[in-house]
């Protein structure tokens, strides 16, 4: 595709709901929003760890911050009566692999109950003109073929965290077909991403994370899985995905991106678990990796990766940043804030940095030079 999508003009002024904006991605994606000048209302449990991002960044003072859980539909019924979306990114879920074998009950309510009744609000809110519900690449029946995983792929989870955003995906195609088909009414979208890296991430059991705690510490990371891969990304790579997507929605032509996306990195990024930590060590200058082998660990599939062609050849989207550099700007952004520099100017200097890449190399979404990518 070779359309410009200009984003400072798809979202200026545009009353966008984020939903699990207390979270990593939330974060950098409503930095990302109000820069562009858009108005944005969040709505979130509170922030699950300390330090977090939504803090560092003092999201609080700039957004509409909403405390609120899915779960109970008033709660998503009356955010958006009241704020009255033109857009609305889904972000909130219980992402975690390892926990969802711990509490499957919340993992289920959370990922499919949540969606159901944000969508059974949108159902009823004539402002709503674009939707993008967040899943995940495990959203796939992977069994371990190896092979790189599309769109048009069954789909299906082994642990409780895969199968519930596999069935999110039913759910979100079901309402889609039922409800949001009308030219005149929302376009509803999915957006399936790889494993996300970068700055302000301290979630328990993520790889990153852990390793920042860590090296902190003194103590070495332990890799239960060293040998699996995954299609590591910088977190900004997705969101922009889910941007151009939103944006895409919103075009006269709208409906024809009313479906299910990919939004994964390149096959040289999609790389074993034990060379993401070597590059840890490289970026950060310091630390140490063990491996620690354990029958008894849940299962996690062995090989998981993306293929992104449709984004390519229809969006215009592919990767800006190779696992290397996404793992160099991470490292950067937590040893910057570390020494005291502020988190708000570390994250828009790397937000500026993504966007110039991304502008340099021709991408069909980003800006052109002499665009402000700041309000």
């Amino acid at each position: 595709m070779e359309d410009m999508v200009s984003f400072a003009r798809a979202f200026r002024g545009r009353r966008i709901l984020v939903t699990g904006h207390t979270g990593f991605k939330g974060g950098w994606l409503c930095q990302w929003l109000l820069g562009m000048g858009a108005e944005v209302t969040g709505l979130a449990l509170p922030p699950h760890t300390t330090p977090n991002l939504f803090d560092l960044l003092d999201l609080k003072r700039h957004l509409r911050h909403v405390e609120g859980d899915l779960r109970d539909a008033a709660v998503a019924q009356r955010v958006v009566a009241e704020t009255r979306p033109d857009i609305v990114l889904h972000l909130a879920a219980q992402p975690l692999v390892r926990k969802s074998y711990a509490e499957p009950r919340l993992t289920w309510e959370t990922n499919v109950l949540g969606t159901l009744h944000l969508l059974e609000a949108l159902r009823t809110a004539p402002s709503a003109r674009a939707c993008v519900v967040v899943t995940t690449d495990k959203c796939y029946e992977n069994i371990g073929s190896g092979q790189a995983f599309r769109e048009s792929d069954p789909l299906g989870g082994h642990d409780p965290y895969s199968a519930s955003k596999a069935a999110c995906e039913i759910l979100v195609a079901s309402y889609r077909r039922c409800w949001f088909a009308h030219a005149d009414g929302m376009r509803l979208a999915s957006a399936r991403a790889g494993n996300v890296v970068g700055g302000g991430d301290w979630s328990a059991d993520r790889l990153v994370s852990d390793f920042v705690r860590n090296v902190l510490a003194g103590r070495p990371l332990v890799l239960r899985n060293p040998t699996a891969v995954r299609p590591w990304q910088h977190v900004l790579e997705p969101l922009a995905g889910y941007l151009l997507l939103a944006a895409r929605l919103m075009d006269d032509d709208g409906d024809g991106f009313a479906e299910g996306w990919n939004f994964g990195p390149s096959a040289d990024s999609c790389i074993p678990v034990q060379a993401v930590a070597d590059l840890l060590v490289k970026a950060w200058g310091r630390g140490e990796v063990q491996v620690r082998r354990d029958s008894a660990q849940p299962h996690e599939a062995a090989h998981l990766v993306l293929d992104c062609r449709k984004a390519r050849e229809r969006l215009g989207w592919h990767g800006v940043w190779d696992v290397a550099t996404a793992i160099a700007m991470l490292a950067y952004w937590h040893q910057a804030v570390l020494d005291g520099r502020d988190a708000v100017a570390v994250t828009t200097g790397q937000i500026d940095q993504y966007l110039q890449a991304a502008t340099n190399q021709g991408q069909a979404w980003a800006p052109p030079i002499h665009e402000s990518h700041h309000a």
